[in-house]
């Protein structure tokens, strides 16, 4: 994919940017760089391939420092409101902001 200056300029338009002319011929060979890039990437055949959850696994082993997702038994409501400033039967009282 490549993109022409007048493709830069929409884009531009469509962002509310405004681009000097100069700038638009440097944004485009920017951007045309980086569609070469993906166009690169996309063409590797990535077939038989595992996704990684880290890619230092290649190097070394990983061990995930995630805990199990378990329910917690008991959750203590009076023990979370104590800190608030002010609690009316189990709920948060906040000031009125709208008038």
């Amino acid at each position: 994919m490549s993109l022409t200056l007048t493709d830069v300029k929409r884009i531009a338009h469509l962002a509310r940017l405004e681009l000097a002319d100069d700038a638009a011929e440097r944004t485009q060979t920017q951007l045309n760089h980086f569609f070469s890039l993906v166009e690169q990437m996309q063409a590797v055949d990535t077939a038989g391939i595992e996704p990684l959850a880290h890619p230092i696994e290649q190097i070394q082993s990983v061990a995930l420092r995630l805990r199990d997702d378990a329910a917690t038994a008991v959750i203590d409501r009076d023990a979370n409101q104590a800190p608030a400033p002010a609690v009316q039967d189990g709920l948060y009282l906040v000031p009125k902001v709208i008038e």
